[in-house]
């Protein structure tokens, strides 16, 4: 194996940009979901049909925001932020689903793309919560929603099928500084 070349991680986000989806995205997110890094991380099925993701782009659901993280020009990574409007007593929350590229994992990446989404939430849409569910074994991706100031409220036990047996997710969530020093 070649050892790579020392990059920081501020050399590497001073090449990746934030922007909203388009419904151009969609060979390129096909993409980010074929991998098999990221299958095992998300709640995906294998196989994405780039017509799927061509669909989904072009008629988002309500209350869904979609952030895809570009490396150069070229869609690396991709996060979603969902929101209710259908739960009036739920306005003050959004759920969050994320996946980077497998050759691109471990980049900043999933960083950018959760600094854009939780500078929207607290700064723009006026969320207070956050909440995602993460498999309890994506050890990088629990420990990056930490530096994020998200918290394991609990395990969902044989949450999800994959890889044919019933495996366990953490639920975390973050609430926005001012609202959690509000309630001590």
């Amino acid at each position: 194996m070649v050892p790579r070349e020392f990059v920081t991680m501020d050399e590497l986000r001073k090449n990746i940009t934030v922007r909203h989806v388009t419904p151009a995205d969609f060979a390129a997110v096909a993409q980010v979901f074929s991998g098999e890094k990221v299958l095992r991380g998300t709640f995906q099925l294998p196989f994405p049909s780039p017509e799927l993701w061509r669909q989904r782009l072009s008629e988002p659901e309500p209350g869904l925001i979609q952030l895809v993280a570009c490396r150069e020009a070229e869609v690396v990574g991709i996060l979603g932020l969902h929101t209710n409007p259908n739960l009036p007593r739920r306005r003050h929350a959004a759920r969050i689903g994320m996946a980077v590229r497998d050759d691109c994992q471990g980049r900043g990446i999933g960083s950018a793309l959760l600094a854009a989404a939780v500078d929207l939430a607290d700064n723009w849409l006026n969320i207070v919560r956050l909440e995602l569910d993460v498999y309890i074994d994506n050890e990088p991706a629990v420990r990056l929603y930490q530096k994020f100031g998200f918290e394991i409220e609990g395990t969902l036990r044989q949450f999800a099928f994959l890889g044919g047996v019933f495996v366990d997710a953490y639920q975390m969530s973050r609430l926005r500084p001012a609202a959690a020093a509000s309630r001590t």
